[in-house]
């Protein structure tokens, strides 16, 4: 199951991650955001004690989507060892979303 970021907890479970992190950025009224919610889902299923993949609410949680500068929703980001080390705007294919993943690895 995805994990779920808060701004309280952000900095402790995604930049101080023993794992590589990625987090989407999303809200419930966001139609490109469910779509791939399931993608989300079972990405973090298939890289669980890999990689933690996990959500933020951009509605209940402002300061860490204005310090990375999230605009639009979808975006996703790639953290390793505390570093964004890619950004993804937009419900992308599964597809693309693994090869970000593994690149991670």
């Amino acid at each position: 199951m995805a994990f779920e970021f808060t701004d309280a907890n952000f900095s402790e479970d995604a930049l101080n991650s023993n794992i590589p992190v990625v987090v989407d950025f999303y809200a419930d009224w966001c139609g490109p955001c469910k779509t791939i919610a399931p993608i989300i889902e079972a990405l973090s299923t298939q890289y669980e004690g890999k990689v933690k993949i996990g959500k933020m609410d951009t509605g209940s949680n402002q300061a860490v989507p204005a310090k990375y500068g999230v605009m639009n929703i979808p975006t996703l980001l790639f953290i390793k060892d505390g570093e964004v080390v890619e950004t993804v705007v937009g419900a992308k294919p599964q597809a693309i979303l693994e090869e970000k993943i593994k690149n991670l690895l």
